[in-house]
């Protein structure tokens, strides 16, 4: 690779969408973008608010999954100098993390000739991660349905749905491993098959259009949204507002949380906003699109300029 500036886009992400657990994710029209620049040394910074004090050299996490990958295809990178900007907050539930793999990956598959592919890339950010739903939607954009082991990775675009998505976020974080640590290891069977159902229901309503019942199953989540409730106490009550109050179709938590988004029907999703500023002051309330396109790479004019 010839080492010419350019730069990276990636959508953050809504994972779960209730009770597709680690398994249906949506892309979401806020970005991570980076600038990347060759350099003698690896080196990060950032003047957005939402990443204020990130690792500055190869400890970044950035760096460290660019690294990986090209360490996997016995490649190595050439330092670069990336500036980033973001408008994803961190640790809200709306993949900040998942966009960062997704775009060391990236980073990576630039220095190395553009040879990876959309599979390869959330085959890779799979196993980093652990689960596909936010790393596939940062890759393909608009929405997707996934499953992942040790051995495979399959996930699949769904499209993008034609909806607009009202955010609830809390000023406080959630780590997602605590998040996950309230989890049980496991369920009863008859509770899995019902999960399980409802589940297939929410995806084959998303995929139809059918959003009045895709909210429903939203509600009906039998896998993390009972143990997560201790954690995110406001959760059951933005939903029966969501669900009593306004005209959005459902609500659920925002990957582990603690952010709750909602579905709302095309271009009332400021009527449902104002509901939920008016009843939930302490929180910012925020109104978005699904994102159309995934991981985009581009060399602006102001880089061919420089």
């Amino acid at each position: 690779m010839s080492l010419e500036p350019f730069m990276i886009t990636v959508p953050g992400s809504t994972a779960n969408l209730g009770p597709g657990f680690d398994s249906v994710g949506l892309a979401v029209d806020c970005y991570l973008n980076l600038v990347v620049k060759p350099a003698e040394v690896w080196s990060f910074s950032s003047e957005s608010p939402d990443l204020v004090g990130i690792p500055s050299g190869e400890e970044n996490l950035i760096c460290r999954v660019a690294n990986h990958v090209a360490k996997t295809f016995d490649y190595q990178l050439s330092p670069c100098k990336v500036e980033m900007t973001s408008d994803i907050p961190l640790t809200r539930g709306l993949g900040s993390s998942a966009a960062a793999i997704v775009a060391g990956i990236e980073l990576a598959n630039q220095q190395m000739g553009n040879r990876l592919s959309p599979q390869e890339k959330v085959r890779l950010a799979s196993l980093w991660e652990g689960h596909p739903d936010n790393v596939g939607a940062s890759v393909y954009g608009g929405l997707v349905i996934g499953t992942h082991t040790v051995d495979s990775t399959h996930v699949l675009y769904g499209g993008v749905p034609n909806l607009d998505l009202v955010l609830v976020i809390p000023r406080h974080e959630l780590l997602t491993k605590k998040a996950r640590g309230v989890l049980p290891e496991t369920l009863p069977f008859k509770q899995a098959v019902r999960g399980s159902g409802v589940a297939n229901v929410l995806v084959a309503a998303l995929l139809q259009g059918d959003f009045e019942l895709a909210g429903e199953m939203m509600g009906s989540d039998v896998f993390h949204h009972p143990y997560r409730g201790e954690l995110v106490p406001h959760l059951e009550e933005v939903i029966h507002v969501v669900n009593e109050e306004t005209q959005a179709y459902g609500a659920a938590l925002s990957g582990a949380g603690p952010t709750i988004f909602c579905l709302a029907p095309l271009h009332q999703g400021g009527s449902v906003k104002k509901v939920l500023e008016s009843r939930f002051p302490e929180f910012d309330v925020d109104v978005l699109a699904p994102a159309k396109h995934g991981i985009q790479v581009k060399v602006p004019s102001f880089l061919k300029e420089a």
